[in-house]
């Protein structure tokens, strides 16, 4: 298990805010999956830098949800949790971004300090004040993982795949969110957004095993961009 957080205010993301009235206008937002490298970034030094757990302490959204591996609600598992001596690393390799801006996707690599390694996934929101908070991270150990492309420092996202979503509005959720007779799936969480082009939910199993899945609007369907699969674990 990979949990990881970070409060970044945004970085690389135009904003165009409306003039003052007695009715403001709600922020438009350009979406930029370099933004998505810069809190990855930042929360990656945050870790190292004040201590992994108080990362995930200081960055998670109030619902945000971790594996543990049962699923936890992060800011009751974080509590009080005492920081490890060395923090995991990491680095993302694909993001996706909303058509909006207001939601993304990442994945790719981490290291623990007695060389174990796997993979993670993050979904991450913006707020209302435009700084970026997770609501989902999760991960798993594997024997291999792809390798990721060199970068000059930690905010270069030269290495890393970024990808925005095609604009998708007014639609409800997508019918693979949903059981073959349009029926909730029982545990699983689909979360539509405000153009719906980049939706994500999760199955846990009462043996601890779960999926995450990612799906993209490409302008005719929704791409499954991401499919992790977690074995049962006591």
């Amino acid at each position: 298990m990979k949990g990881r957080a970070l409060t970044i205010v945004l970085l690389g993301v135009g904003l165009l805010a409306a003039p003052l009235a007695a009715k403001r206008q709600p922020v438009r937002l350009s979406p930029n999956p370099s933004a998505i490298v810069a809190a990855e970034s930042a929360f990656n030094r945050l870790a190292r830098e004040k201590g992994q757990w108080t990362a995930f302490r200081e960055t998670a959204a109030p619902e945000a949800v971790m594996f543990v591996p049962q699923k936890v609600l992060a800011k009751d598992w974080l509590k009080k949790r005492a920081d490890p001596p060395k923090s995991v690393t990491w680095q993302p390799q694909k993001i996706w971004v909303s058509c909006d801006g207001r939601t993304a996707a990442s994945t790719g690599a981490w290291q623990r300090p007695d060389g174990s390694q796997g993979y993670f996934t993050t979904i991450w929101k913006l707020d209302d004040k435009a700084r970026w908070y997770w609501v989902l991270d999760h991960g798993d150990a594997r024997a291999q993982v792809p390798k990721a492309k060199a970068r000059a420092d930690d905010d270069d996202d030269s290495g890393v795949e970024g990808k925005v979503a095609v604009c998708k509005r007014g639609v409800g959720a997508p019918a693979q969110a949903r059981g073959p007779r349009g029926e909730r799936k029982e545990d699983a969480r689909d979360v539509p957004h405000v153009d719906e082009s980049l939706l994500w939910d999760y199955d846990v199993k009462p043996d601890n095993s779960r999926e995450v899945r990612v799906r993209v609007w490409n302008g005719s369907v929704y791409d499954l961009v991401i499919d992790d699969k977690v074995a049962a674990s006591n």
